[in-house]
Order: structure tokens, then sequence, then C-alpha cells
């Protein structure tokens, strides 16, 4: 599928069955933009680390009921949560702790993962195996992906989703960019246009960090079911929810209540929204610098000096950032104070 060519001023054609021709369609991402929308903010949760290396279980509390409070919807054992990096009976309790903290009705997500190595086949039994404590707790399972399920032919891509909805109802397609983890893949269009006709396939958290991939999704979406929801996973244009995605980001873990006042000031169309998210996008451009993976130490400093966590150490596995960032966070933050949140 060719790169969307961006002309201004000019309509979408469209293919005899009415949906959008992406190969050869010129269109204006300026007309997707959505004045006053109401943004639904789901949001990755850092796993914090202590001094000794072990989980943050206090800390991590303390995280999923901001976010929360904030009303923004927890994602738990995501990238952002060490979901690949945990043992099972880690992300059992990350679960476990999620639902105790959101109560008996509120809502999380949480990533489904099944490990496996290039070359291995699509394990439809892990991936109900991972589901089943996510649905056990009353969470929506993200589908994170693996080696098997991306190295299929797109139409058995797309059977494969169906086939885990029809056996575990709603669920959260997930597209992530190597440059996150190795056994991500970012799907053709056709794909995508495949998961829009998997009923139980609430949504798609779309991690490429590419702009026109994700406005692709969008003119699809509109066209062919405009109540599926596209959650952006681009931490370098955090400023899509303007053209009409939602959002599953981790940039958000870092404060969640910039983002839920950012929110609010688009639905209010208060101008404030800009500066705002100007200043959450310079620190998501420092944050997912390259290694990308690193971000999540980030996040880590810039809770600490948020004085949100106690520590801000990772999982062991996980990449690191020198300490000179602690500067330049700190100094991040006196911009936040500027716009109010």
């Amino acid at each position: 599928m060719g790169r969307v060519r961006i002309l201004l001023n000019m309509d979408c054609t469209r293919k005899t069955d009415g949906t959008p021709d992406m190969n050869s369609t010129p269109f204006d991402p300026r007309s997707l933009i959505l004045p006053n929308r109401t943004i639904t903010g789901c949001s990755a949760v850092l796993l914090p680390f202590t001094d000794a290396q072990a989980i943050d279980w206090v800390g991590f509390r303390n995280l999923v009921a901001e976010t929360a409070r904030c009303g923004l919807i927890p994602a738990v054992n995501m990238d952002t949560g060490y979901g690949n990096l945990l043992t099972l009976a880690e992300r059992r309790q990350v679960l476990e702790e999620t639902r105790a903290v959101v109560g008996p009705s509120g809502k999380f997500a949480a990533g489904a993962f099944v490990p496996d190595g290039p070359g291995a086949s699509f394990n439809f039994d892990g991936y109900m195996k991972s589901i089943a404590p996510i649905l056990e707790l009353r969470g929506t399972p993200v589908i994170v992906q693996s080696f098997g399920l991306t190295g299929q032919t797109d139409d058995a891509i797309v059977e494969s989703y169906a086939k885990l909805g029809a056996a575990a109802g709603d669920f959260i397609a997930f597209e992530l960019g190597t440059m996150f983890a190795p056994f991500g893949k970012i799907y053709s269009l056709e794909v995508f246009e495949g998961l829009l006709g998997v009923k139980a396939c609430l949504g798609a958290k779309h991690s490429s960090l590419r702009r026109d991939l994700e406005w692709q999704r969008l003119v699809l979406r509109n066209s062919v079911r405009p109540e599926f929801k596209v959650f952006t996973g681009n931490d370098l244009a955090i400023d899509m929810v303007m053209y009409g995605s939602d959002y599953l980001l981790g940039l958000s873990a870092f404060a969640p209540d910039a983002f839920a006042l950012r929110d609010e000031l688009w639905a209010n169309g208060d101008p404030a929204f800009y500066e705002l998210n100007d200043a959450l996008q310079y620190l998501g451009c420092f944050a997912f610098r390259d290694p990308v993976p690193a971000y999540k130490h980030t996040a880590a400093m810039f809770l600490k000096l948020r004085g949100k966590l106690a520590c801000d150490h990772v999982h062991p596995k996980s990449a690191t950032r020198p300490d000179s960032d602690r500067a330049v966070l700190s100094a991040m933050l006196k911009s936040f104070s500027r716009t109010g949140a």
C-alpha cells in the first residue's frame, strides 16, 4: 500500500464499493479535524521499581488511582508496564491490583502478551491463556502482537483476530512499530480494513509514529465503521486527537492529569489546549528519542520529580537514560506550571 499523498483542497475519490481508494487518493488532513470533540483517553500506566529492583506495588497503585481519578482509562501490562518482561504471576498481580484500585465498576484495559520468537506459529491457546485473567477481572484485552501473529499472511492475521474475538469477546487490536519491540508490525491497510469487519474488535492502537499512516486509517474508519476507535500511540504527534483519533499513549503515563486537562480544553474549544499540548509534545519528543524503549526510565524520572514516585528505577532488563536527563526534565516541569497543568 503506497503512502497517502497529501494535497490541499481535494476530495477523496472512492472505489466502487464506496470505500476510499488510499492508493491514489489525495486528501486534505485538515478536513478530518473535529473541534469540540469528546476525546476518549486510555493511558498506559508505568510499573515502577524500587532501589532493590523489586516492583513498587504501592507506587503502582497510586499511579493507577491517579489515572482513573483524572477520568482516563488505565491500561496495564502494556509496553509501558513491561508486559513482555513480566512473569505470568506478576502480570496476574498487576491485574488484581488494578481491579482493586478502580473498584468493581471501574474500567481498565490490559495487554494480552504471548512470548515467542521469530518463525513461531500463531499461538491461539497462548493468547486465550493470557486473555483469561483479564476477562476474569472484567478488563478489556489489548492483543499485543507476537512473532507468530504478525508473521502470517494478511488474511490469516485478520482471521486470527476474528477467532480471538469469537472466543473471548470484545478486544482492542494493537499495531506496534519495531522501534518499540522486535515482534511488532505495522499492518497493511488491507489488514486494518479487515479489522474493521471484526465486530469484537472495538478499536486498534496505532504506534507507527507516522501521521500519514494514521490519517489513512482515520479516513477508512470514518467511511466504513465510524464508531471504531483509532487509538493513537504516536507519542511524537499527540495532537492526532484533533483529527479524530482517541489515544492509548505511553506519554500520558507521565502526567495523566495534564492530558485530562488538555482533553477538556479541546472539548470546550478553549485555545489554551494548544499551549498545553505543546508542552506535553516537547516532553514527548525528549522522552521518546532513540533508544525509544528507554522512555520508561524517562517516565520514572519525571514521575519522581513530580513527587508521584519514591524511586525512578526501571525493570532490570529495560533500557535506561543518562542521569543528566533529570536536569532537563526539571526545567520542563516549569513549562507545565505556565499552562495551568
